[in-house]
């Protein structure tokens, strides 16, 4: 069966929504013969930066090595994009075939993500990767990937996201993030506001877990080169040359690089030219991801405002005339809220809505940007938001396309001529 059949059926699942829990997940694996414990696994959880953590840490384990499995989501714009081993998306007949197996064990209620989540470890099960590291859907105790014992946890800056199913309050949201650490293993973490903080140290009492708290016990710092400077738990490093651009990215390559640290220790010799190394030659589509050209066009998929702010900081290491956004949301986001940061340093936008069914009307998101004072013209589709923008930039403007993963896939697809396979999950 072809991959485009094998993902309709898989699609179907979308149908059952968002469903926490681990039952379902833990049933197939099961049924599939236990294949997460067949490898090690490192879980990342967090709100925002998970997805560069992850992609630092799996850089560094593969530098030094080690056979290393790499679960994300949401895809950009192929599905096979999920599971990568050593940097390498697996070929579409092979994942065609194992989905037809993981479909074939699933419960019939099980949800899209649980699925997906099952497919990595059979995937990697049976690529015999030495470790992966799995980056959480949205949650943390609940999550589909909670079903794969971890050695380690790797906790990013938590935010206000996913309020319907993770909790209304910062410090509930944080409690349910961080109870995917297992008792016993060690707990990496970014700093967090107060109140996520507090409830994460209620929760992580420290003779459970091994906490290393980053500004606390790990430190990163920028040289005025653009160089990283890291000072960890053992290991002093100097001028590192992060592959991930973006200057929001020394703590995400602190916390792996830490991990990695705590790896070590545990018996799993890393060394230091493999963390220089493995920060070097990491990679992460779709964050902070420049395209030069006449315009040149840099893409990002901060999608809650904390990414936002955190991007519209490091526009500062650009140089540009007038920034142009190509700009679409999902319709349950905060537009304000998520674009504020950027409409203020913008002087003009073009609201586009990607080929998914959550997406923002243009009309109303164009709306809300002018209220923010930026003139902005609603397209209907991403593709038409590029040619309007591109049409509209003089010589020494810069194209910032933004406010979504899905936005910035089907923009990245577009681009390359391929096809874009945008879904949630």
């Amino acid at each position: 069966m072809p991959l485009a059949e094998a993902l309709e059926n898989l699609y179907a699942r979308r149908r059952f929504g968002i469903r926490p829990g681990l039952d379902r997940v833990a049933l197939m694996l099961e049924r599939l013969g236990h294949p997460e414990r067949m490898f090690r696994s490192i879980h990342v959880a967090g709100t925002n930066g998970k997805g560069s953590t992850s992609a630092f840490l799996a850089s560094i384990l593969n530098a030094a090595g080690y056979r290393t499995g790499f679960f994300s989501s949401p895809h950009l714009v192929r599905f096979t994009e999920r599971f990568r081993i050593n940097g390498h998306e697996p070929p579409e007949e092979r994942i065609a075939t194992l989905l037809q197996t993981v479909l074939g064990h699933a419960p019939d209620d099980a949800t899209f993500f649980e699925i997906v989540t099952a497919l990595a470890a059979f995937y990697f099960a049976d690529e015999r990767v030495d470790l992966a590291v799995m980056e959480a859907g949205m949650g943390g105790r609940s999550d589909a990937t909670a079903a794969l014992p971890a050695q380690m946890t790797v906790i990013t800056p938590i935010s206000l996201d996913h309020c319907d199913y993770l909790g209304a309050t910062l410090p509930q949201i944080a409690d349910e993030k961080c109870r995917i650490a297992e008792s016993g293993t060690p707990v990496i973490l970014a700093p967090q506001p107060a109140e996520a903080e507090a409830a994460i140290r209620a929760r992580l009492i420290p003779d459970r877990n091994r906490t290393f708290w980053a500004e606390a016990d790990i430190r990163a710092a920028w040289n005025s080169d653009g160089s990283l400077d890291y000072h960890g738990i053992h290991a002093t490093l100097t001028a590192l040359t992060p592959g991930i651009p973006g200057r929001y990215q020394a703590v995400n390559a602190a916390l792996a690089l830490a991990a990695a640290e705590v790896l070590n220790q545990e018996g799993l010799p890393i060394s230091h030219t493999a963390l220089a190394e493995g920060i070097r030659d990491a990679r992460w589509p779709g964050r902070m991801e420049f395209i030069p050209g006449e315009p040149p066009l840099l893409l990002d998929g901060a999608h809650n405002p904390a990414g936002a702010a955190a991007l519209a900081e490091s526009l500062a290491q650009y140089h540009y005339e007038r920034l142009l956004l190509v700009s679409g949301i999902m319709a349950d986001k905060d537009a304000v809220g998520l674009l504020g940061p950027l409409a203020c340093q913008a002087a003009q936008a073009f609201a586009v809505a990607p080929a998914v069914e959550r997406a923002l009307d243009p009309a109303c998101l164009a709306a809300q940007l002018i209220g923010l004072g930026l003139p902005t013209t609603p397209c209907a589709s991403v593709a038409e938001g590029l040619r309007a923008a591109r049409a509209a930039a003089a010589p020494g403007d810069l194209i910032l396309v933004c406010g979504s993963l899905f936005t910035v896939g089907e923009a990245k697809a577009i681009l390359a001529g391929n096809r874009f396979e945008g879904v949630r999950g």
